[in-house]
Formats: C-alpha cells, structure tokens, sequence
C-alpha cells in the first residue's frame, strides 16, 4: 500500500485520475485541506495542532453555516501509525513550488521520516511537462499536469534521505518560533515568514476611490500577482482592512465575494 499525500482538492484530482488509468489499485490519496502558509503554526499547551488551526480558519471564515474543522494531523498520525503497523506501506508527497506544499513537506516531514527508506517525495520544481497540446512547459501546481503526464511523474519518487532530513527538519522548527501570520516561498525548500497583512498593499493597489466587489479585486490580485493564498484569505485581509478604517465597505461581508464591495476612504473624512 502507498498512501499519496497531496495539498488541496485541485491536485488531487489529475493524481487520482492518474492512479486510475494506471491501474493503480493498492493506493490511497491523503488530501490536505489546511493551507499552512497562512496563519499559526506553533500551538499553546494544551492545545491539539488541529485544533488551533481549527480556531484560525473559524476567524478567518467567522460566517459559514458549519465552522471549519482541521483534521490534517489526525489523518497523518493515522497513516504514521499503519506505517509502524506494516513495514511495507510507503508513503508519498508530491510537492510543487508552492508555500503551502512546501509547508507541508515541513510539517509531515518529523512524522513520515521516521519509517526509514519508506518515505518519498516527487517534487515538481523546475522540471517540464508537456501540456495537452504536447508542447513543454513547467506546471507551477500538480493540479496543471496532464493526468497521462501524472503518471510518468511517478517515477520521478526518490527516497528523501537522511541527510535531507537532518537539514530540514530545522526548517519547521524555525518557522514555528517565528510563528508569523504567513509564510511565502523563498525557493527550493525554503518558507520565508511574513507579517499576516503581507499582501494588503497589493490588495490595496486594485482598489480606488469607486466601491468594486471584493470578487473582483481578489481576482486581480491572484491573477496578475500570482499569489497563492487563495480567496478566502485575501478576502479575510479585505474585511480587516475596513475593520481598520484602511477600507470603505457597502453590502454583506456575511454571504460571498460577490455580495460586499470596497473602496479607498474619502481623504476628507481622515482626521
């Protein structure tokens, strides 16, 4: 048995096609949900990992019907355990030169490396694939690869070594003590931490003196400036930002992007 981690529903579906077509039948995919780039990694005493993560995604999604609930480390601990069980179940995560699977490469890292020559990696960084019009390029997300080109990326597992382990496993752990609000990618294997409001002057940016819906200004941001935090957050950064009077605000934070519009404050009403 091999259990496949991957962060985030979007690549796990190329990867389960994949494992499909290639008739592979003694595999499982681990999705992760959480996305670990952004907000707190160090929990206090007392506390479980998934539950003070829990509490992060509750604050930034303070209106959904059912409060989000963290399971990630539930499931590793899980898959870690059946590991220690069968010495012959592997396990694999595929990377892509993201914060957040960069994250989570740290994050299973101390778990997974502890079942010696059985912990493997595909990481995707700077390698090319051919795109369905079969012409080259480099996926920046697993979720881009072509399923057929998913399936010649499994011979790209490599065992992560001793000595890869010894030098990373540093990484989370001083992370955990900056313990900032996000984490952005500083090539490789390195996270490079981050205030929480890191992308606000970007938001900031595609925002004018016109009221614009929040759908529309994260949009921009995302697209144009690539960044890979996802909605929910920049959106979470938006509703902050008219906590903080940064922002003029009309409609109903309640519901979806589509439903609340920002502008830039009237200079004449800064005292």
């Amino acid at each position: 048995m091999t259990y496949h981690f991957v962060v985030g529903d979007l690549a796990a579906k190329p990867l389960s096609e994949a494992l499909i077509q290639d008739d592979t039948t003694d595999a499982a995919i681990i999705i992760l949900k959480d996305i670990l780039n952004v907000g707190p990694i160090k929990k206090d005493e007392g506390q479980s990992f998934d539950e003070m993560r829990s509490t992060f995604w509750q604050a930034v999604l303070p209106f959904e019907k059912t409060s989000p609930a963290v399971n990630d480390m539930e499931r590793l601990l899980e898959v870690s355990k059946k590991m220690y069980d069968d010495d012959t179940i592997q396990a694999w995560f595929w990377m892509a030169p993201l914060a957040a699977d960069v994250c989570a490469y740290h994050w299973l890292l101390p778990y997974l490396s502890k079942h010696v020559s059985r912990f493997f990696i595909i990481n995707i960084a700077g390698l090319p694939f051919l795109n369905e019009s079969g012409k080259l390029f480099f996926p920046q997300s697993i979720a881009d690869i072509p399923t057929k080109e998913i399936i010649k990326a499994k011979k790209l597992a490599r065992i992560v070594t001793p000595s890869e382990i010894e030098v990373d496993n540093y990484e989370w752990k001083k992370l955990q003590q900056e313990n900032d609000g996000m984490r952005t990618h500083g090539g490789g294997k390195k996270l490079v931490s981050q205030n929480e409001n890191y992308y606000d002057h970007i938001l900031l940016d595609y925002c004018n003196d016109q009221f614009q819906k929040a759908s529309k200004i994260i949009n921009q941001a995302i697209t144009k400036q690539n960044i890979a935090t996802g909605d929910l957050y920049l959106a979470w950064r938006l509703r902050k930002m008219t906590e903080q009077g940064r922002l003029a605000l009309q409609g109903d934070v309640t519901k979806s992007l589509k439903d609340f519009e920002v502008k830039l404050p009237d200079t004449n009403s800064i005292s």
